[in-house]
């Protein structure tokens, strides 16, 4: 199965053919089958509740890898585009922090209303107590002044003037057993018993004032499960003999002028100590609905007197308690004065607010744009140059930075045309010289060179594609054959069309003159008057008489000959042949003093003799240190190997040449014609 066909099926079915998918699947077969089981056998053994552990892990395992790859997937899917890139970091820098100000702000006010409503609540229970302790007091005075006197009458009096505010408010006159001193003759006027007053709804009057209570009273909330303001209060006397006792509840009427007044309600309380519902913490706003809070009070346990914590629930009206923070002297309509600067205050930053982030959405989105639209353009241009059309351009319409990189894009495809033309016409330039060099190659002596009696060998390498090297071989009958090697200043194309007409030319004069001294004066006066000025011609043109057994050669300013005579010539050592000549073509006058300076000489020929002609290309290749071959290692080394047959000399000859070069580059052709008479 190839990788494509694996992810096609991975793609179409990822729970049967990845390995959390398969982990998914698992773990929902055995959290089923331990359910079965566990129904069959009537209870969960400790191996089942294993598995079904298992089955909990791997399912989890799996969906935490799917969650991953759709998060990869979706990054990569909706971060594709530059555009919702920069939409999304403009809504992190932008909107994200407004966002986040605006949620610490009305997290900031939320907690402010809500710890002010805290302060509500114990500024009301702190009013409870000095209202308790205040009227403890009073009734306690009153009975010392009326010394003991119409007690009954005393409390039932001072209870009605908070019954309206208090309607659970309840008093008791608890006699003192040496607490604090002896009894007094007011305790024994009111019979020495207790003495109560008030409905005691919210619990029995106390018996007996507890030992941690000093002389000086007491004033505080008592821990049960309401809000109870107790105080105590002992007339002033070095052995008071009776104490008064003074419960003011926090009932319905003070819950609901609380609730009128501030617009919060307590719900209920209890000692932190006991167990409160979840439901009863939990602080939760739905709509314009009321909000849980708490409020913590400081109570004390009557018998023992150990500080307690009641935790009063409250529901709470926001709008009145910011009502009540805003609340001023003065009116305005409906409202105060308060309320309605704040109103305005807050809706002139709101709407400046809006539009500021309104301005910030507007000028982000452009500059998105902007940014996007250049770069979609560029996108577009490269997918367009990806497919080969190099005449697209993109339409410069910003004098930014975006617009100068559009503007070398522009460049860039008009340069990438220029090169592809420039690439073609160099293509089109090097098929020509591909044919040039086969039609120059044409040229040259074709198949089997040689003739009784004389073996021939020759190569041509040309530096580039075409060169203005030339050799050639005339046969002119009788046994006779004509050597030609030349070489035309300059490389390239010129020297190879030179090339061509000389060859022309020399294969017309070898059929009219038979002294290669006279060729080359004819063939000089021909060629001057065609010839560049800065171009010549250094030629050796050789007519080898087999049966004659001679050679008749001259010279025009080429290269010399190599000579090694035969086995039977006493001192065997290669002779370098330089007969005098002037080079072809220069236009010095009307060729006088190249027929004057032009030498023909005749060698015999032996058995054995050996001829090299050669251009300079060979003398003077160079190595990477600039050294020439030269004329007398080529010597040396045709004299040592002179006995080889031709062809396995040129051959070595070349190897040699190779081998001194190194990894230079070749210079100029190299060009060479083997002579060897045979025995």
């Amino acid at each position: 199965m190839t990788d494509d066909v694996r992810v096609r099926r991975s793609r179409r079915a990822p729970l049967f053919d990845t390995w959390p998918g398969r982990a998914i699947l698992l773990g929902v077969v055995a959290k089923l089958a331990t359910s079965l089981a566990g129904v069959a056998l009537g209870g969960t053994p400790a191996w089942l509740s294993f598995v079904d552990t298992l089955g909990s892990l791997a399912i989890l395992g799996g969906a935490a890898y799917f969650i991953v790859r759709l998060f990869v997937l979706a990054k990569r899917r909706l971060l594709w585009r530059v555009r919702r890139k920069l939409l999304l970091s403009y809504f992190f820098i932008g909107v994200v922090p407004v966002v986040l100000a605006s949620g610490f702000f009305v997290l900031f006010v939320l907690i402010l209303l809500l710890n002010f409503s805290s302060y509500l609540v114990q500024t009301e229970v702190t009013a409870l107590q000095d209202r308790a302790r205040y009227l403890a007091s009073t009734i306690t005075a009153e009975i010392q002044r009326g010394s003991g006197r119409d007690v009954t009458d005393i409390f039932a009096r001072r209870l009605a003037t908070v019954s309206g505010d208090f309607p659970g408010a309840s008093a008791a006159l608890v006699p003192l057993d040496g607490s604090c001193s002896q009894r007094s003759s007011a305790i024994e006027a009111a019979g020495g018993r207790r003495i109560k007053a008030g409905p005691w709804m919210h619990g029995d009057p106390p018996a007996a004032i507890p030992s941690w209570i000093g002389c000086e009273g007491f004033v505080g909330l008592l821990a049960q499960s309401d809000i109870v303001a107790r105080a105590v209060a002992f007339p002033e006397s070095t052995a008071p003999a009776y104490a008064v006792v003074v419960d003011l509840p926090f009932d319905d009427q003070p819950r609901t002028r609380l609730r009128d007044q501030s617009g919060i309600e307590v719900t209920s309380v209890n000692p932190l100590s006991d167990r409160v519902g979840t439901d009863q913490t939990q602080v939760t706003v739905t709509g314009n609905g009321p909000l849980g809070w708490v409020t913590f009070l400081a109570a004390r346990d009557w018998l023992t007197g150990e500080s307690r914590t009641l935790l009063a629930m409250a529901r709470l009206s926001l709008q009145a308690i910011y009502q009540r923070i805003a609340s001023a002297p003065g009116v305005l309509g409906n409202q105060s004065i308060g309320q309605t600067l704040l109103r305005i205050l807050l809706i002139v930053v709101g709407g400046l607010f809006l539009v500021i982030e309104v301005v910030a959405l507007i000028v982000g989105s452009a500059l998105a744009r902007s940014i996007t639209g250049s770069v979609h353009e560029l996108f577009s241009g490269t997918e367009r140059v990806r497919h080969g059309d190099f005449t697209h351009k993109i339409a410069v319409t910003a004098d930014d930075q975006l617009g100068e990189l559009a503007q070398s894009f522009n460049s860039m495809t008009d340069s990438i045309e220029d090169l592809l033309r420039e690439a073609a016409e160099k293509k089109r330039l090097e098929e020509e010289l591909r044919i040039a060099h086969e039609i120059q190659m044409s040229l040259l002596p074709q198949g089997p060179l040689g003739m009784p009696g004389l073996s021939i060998t020759a190569l041509c390498v040309p530096a580039r594609e075409v060169g203005g090297d030339y050799y050639d071989l005339f046969p002119l009958g009788d046994g006779r054959l004509g050597v030609l090697i030349a070489d035309v200043s300059g490389k390239g194309t010129s020297a190879a069309l030179y090339m061509a007409e000389l060859k022309g030319l020399v294969l017309s004069l070898s059929k009219i003159y038979t002294s290669p001294r006279e060729l080359l004066i004819s063939a000089n006066r021909t060629i001057s008057d065609h010839l560049d000025a800065r171009s010549f011609i250094t030629m050796t043109y050789a007519v080898v008489d087999t049966k004659g057994r001679r050679m008749t050669y001259a010279r025009a300013g080429h290269t010399p000959l190599i000579y090694v005579p035969g086995p039977g010539v006493d001192g065997r050592a290669a002779q370098v042949l330089a007969p005098d000549g002037l080079v072809v073509g220069l236009k010095l006058d009307a060729g006088e003093m190249f027929e004057q300076l032009l030498k023909e000489e005749t060698m015999p020929l032996h058995s054995g003799d050996l001829y090299v002609l050669f251009t300079d290309g060979i003398s003077e290749a160079m190595n990477a240190a600039d050294d020439c071959f030269g004329e007398q290692r080529l010597g040396r080394l045709v004299q040592e190997h002179a006995d080889l047959p031709s062809d396995e000399l040129r051959e070595r000859v070349l190897r040699e040449v190779q081998a001194f070069v190194g990894g230079a580059p070749q210079h100029d052709d190299m060009t060479m014609i083997l002579l060897k008479v045979d025995a």
